[in-house]
Formats: C-alpha cells, sequence, structure tokens
C-alpha cells in the first residue's frame, strides 16, 4: 500500500533555520517539502498556489507575521492545517495561536521527532502541543477553577482504570508521549493508545483538555 504523503510548506525569515526544518522533515518518507517563505504574506499566497496539507508558520516574520497570517491562511485556504513553529513560548502567544485556528504550537528546541510528530498529527486532524506549551496553557485556564468543575473532573476521572489515570497525570505534568513512556516503562505507541482511549472516554478533543482536567481533578 501507497504511504500518502504530507505535503508541507515552511515559513520562516532566516534562510539557515528554513534549511534546518526542511532537512528535518525531508528525513522522514511521509513527508514532502513544497515551497519556503519568508514572511507570512508569502506563506499565505504559497497556499494558495501549492495548496499543502500543512504550513509551519514563526511568529515574528517581516511584512506579516505568523499570527496574522494564521489568521489568513484560514480565511484563503481553510482546509490547510497551520502549525506555529517558534522561539516564543509566551501563554499569550500560545493561546492566540490556539484560538486563531492553529493546528499546534511548537517550540524550536523541540526534537526532531517532535516536529516530525507534529506535522503527522496536524495532518491527521489532531491538535498538537509541545510539552512546554501545554504547560502554558494549563497553567493559564488552571486559574479558573471552580469547585464544581474540580467535582465534575473528578466524577470523569474515576471512571478510567488506575493504568489510564496514570498516563492522565503525565499529561497533566505536559510530558510528551515519549517522555511518559519512559516515566511508566512503556512503549511510545503504548502510550498513544492509552492517550486516545482517555481522551475518547473523558470525551477530550485534545490532550489539552485532558491535562487540564487531569490538574481540576487533582492528580
Amino acid at each position: 500500500m501507497t504511504t500518502r504523503v504530507i505535503r508541507v510548506v515552511i515559513a520562516d525569515d532566516e534562510p539557515l533555520i528554513r534549511a534546518g526544518i526542511r532537512m528535518i522533515l525531508t528525513s522522514a518518507a511521509d513527508i514532502e517539502v513544497v515551497a519556503e517563505a519568508a514572511n507570512g504574506r508569502e506563506a499565505v499566497e504559497l497556499a494558495r498556489a501549492h495548496g499543502p496539507d500543512v504550513v509551519l508558520l514563526d511568529i515574528q516574520m517581516p511584512v506579516m507575521d505568523g499570527l496574522t497570517a494564521l489568521a489568513e491562511l484560514g480565511r484563503a485556504v481553510p482546509e490547510v492545517r497551520a502549525l506555529i513553529l517558534t522561539t516564543f513560548g509566551e501563554k499569550e502567544n500560545v493561546l492566540r495561536a490556539l484560538s486563531g485556528g492553529g493546528a499546534g504550537f511548537l517550540l524550536k528546541d523541540s526534537a526532531p521527532g517532535e516536529l516530525i510528530g507534529a506535522v503527522r498529527a496536524a495532518a491527521a486532524g489532531d491538535a498538537y502541543l509541545s510539552p512546554a506549551a501545554t504547560r502554558h496553557v494549563v497553567d493559564q485556564l488552571a486559574s479558573g477553577r471552580t469547585a464544581a468543575r474540580d467535582e465534575e473532573a473528578r466524577r470523569l476521572v474515576a471512571e478510567l482504570s488506575e493504568r489510564e489515570r496514570g498516563v492522565l497525570a503525565l499529561l497533566g505534568e505536559g510530558l510528551s508521549n515519549a517522555d511518559a513512556g519512559r516515566r511508566l516503562h512503556m512503549s511510545e505507541a503504548t502510550v498513544k493508545t492509552y492517550v486516545s482511549r482517555i481522551l475518547a472516554k473523558l470525551e477530550c478533543e485534545n490532550r489539552v483538555q485532558a491535562a487540564l482536567l487531569a490538574r481540576d481533578a487533582g492528580l
């Protein structure tokens, strides 16, 4: 069976950064970089022209920044999934990226495998947040906790198995599947299976919602 190739546009104003990202992504047999942009405006134009599956957007770029380009992509080519890849991990940027329709957010100091995984997740229609970004979002949203919300979270978590609760607790810490696997002495694939099962049982759309629920439940 032929593997589906994920077509990607890279947008970053630094040529060396773009070259590094291209090298990492093209090391995966199922990813093809179809174009590179030096600013957000070019990213939108290239997305229109090439119809990629995923666009990787830096935040700080000339002409048009990445978060503005994210909004433009949502209007011009809504079927394209956009990932924010940046050195700037402030809470406000993470929240703006997600509320603006971004498919994920990861930092440039992420491991190469995490970048490849994030592109695959975005292409598959999943939301991806780096562990550091997950912690930012959870910390920000946890400030709105109420007794009723905590009680509901504990009720939902009580329906999970002991192992599932253990995995959920590590999601609450912002750990990646690989890190959670090392902590629990499980393979990354097994952790991924548990995460999928947990999301289904808790009716969470993504791991960020699950991480927030873990915090509310006191895990």
